[in-house]
């Protein structure tokens, strides 16, 4: 997932914004008791959500995969007063962790839980979004983002994170890889999409930035 060095991540840390203190306790707790912490966002990451929904300023979110909750609260510094963040995971074990801290942050009643299956919970948000962070399975990213185009205000922001996939999508795909497989095309689809205009940024594992039109 590092192309950079490890020298150029920490300087481009050092001299972005600080990691808030909450998220820094969320990161550390991760990396103790949850398996594969590496899903986190992280500082550098979880910095450009949070500018980037500063930037939008959302009314309406909609996250695809919560993990610990770390990306969830970066992307609730821009939301609206009054807005809702709805944040989607199938790990039942991580519910209680990630309550905990959104709790503790300003934006605990504005945070939905949902535990169960994207596809089966998207239909069901009667909502339109400003914003939405695609980070679950990746073999179901195009799903996602065909389910999610419809339900997206004029000028929303679709993200997308994992789209470099730790440089695999350079690499000679193995017949039984469908995460690649369906990586590679969702890539071509954002591109070659009438309906957005996207750019891919290669921040940590690639983060898509895709607006609607």
């Amino acid at each position: 997932m590092h192309f950079l060095s490890d020298e150029l991540e920490d300087y481009i840390e050092q001299h972005s914004e600080n990691e808030p203190i909450l998220l820094a306790q969320l990161n550390k707790e991760t990396f103790q008791k949850v398996l594969l912490p590496r899903m986190l966002s992280g500082h550098f990451q979880g910095r450009v959500l949070s500018m980037l929904s500063k930037l939008i300023r959302p009314l309406n979110i909609l996250e695809i995969g919560t993990y610990t909750g770390y990306s969830a609260l970066c992307l609730c510094e821009g939301m609206q007063d009054g807005g809702t963040l709805h944040t989607i995971d199938i790990k039942e074990e991580l519910v209680d962790f990630q309550r905990k801290y959104f709790d503790r942050s300003p934006w605990g009643t504005q945070i939905v839980q949902h535990l169960g299956e994207a596809m089966d919970i998207i239909p069901n948000i009667d909502m339109k979004f400003d914003l939405v962070f695609i980070d679950a399975d990746k073999e179901n990213y195009i799903n996602y983002y065909e389910i999610i185009v419809p339900k997206m205000n004029k000028g929303g922001i679709i993200l997308s994170d994992n789209v470099l996939w730790s440089g695999k999508i350079l690499e000679e795909v193995h017949p039984n890889d469908v995460s690649t497989k369906v990586l590679l095309e969702y890539n071509l689809l954002l591109k070659n999409d009438p309906r957005v205009e996207t750019v891919l940024l290669p921040i940590r594992d690639g983060l898509t930035v895709s607006r609607v039109l």
